[in-house]
């Protein structure tokens, strides 16, 4: 009893955090992040552009992922969905894909490693 207490908390303690106003993106769509980095005193803001390659939908805890590839190098980054430090999400494309998890992007390079588009079905 005392846990199922203990839950209902946390529930509603994660349910004020949670930010809205973020567009509808899937696994797949390539977006543009728009993050704050501090340094110091002084703030700017970084803008990360790849396609999402998972969600993790967890409350205030989820995730996403992003991955691009930057002078031959892919890098992936993991954000908090609901950080303040995320200034807004921009939708660049919408990509068509079968998979929840796209990790066998990781291996292909170059065409081989483009997700298709909505607007060519």
């Amino acid at each position: 009893m005392e846990t199922d207490m203990q839950n209902a908390k946390i529930a509603a303690i994660e349910n004020e955090q949670l930010r809205t106003g973020f567009p509808d993106f899937r696994v797949g769509d390539t977006v543009r992040v728009h993050y704050k980095i501090v340094e110091g005193d002084k703030d700017r803001i970084q803008v990360f552009q790849g396609v999402v390659l998972k969600r993790h939908r967890g409350g205030a805890r989820s995730t996403f992922t992003v991955r691009k590839v930057s002078f031959n190098v892919g890098v992936e980054r993991v954000f908090l969905a609901h950080s303040p430090r995320i200034e807004k999400i921009e939708v660049v494309a919408r990509g068509v894909v079968r998979r929840a998890r796209l990790f066998y992007l990781r291996d292909l390079q170059g065409k081989a490693a483009r997700v298709r588009d909505q607007k060519d079905t």
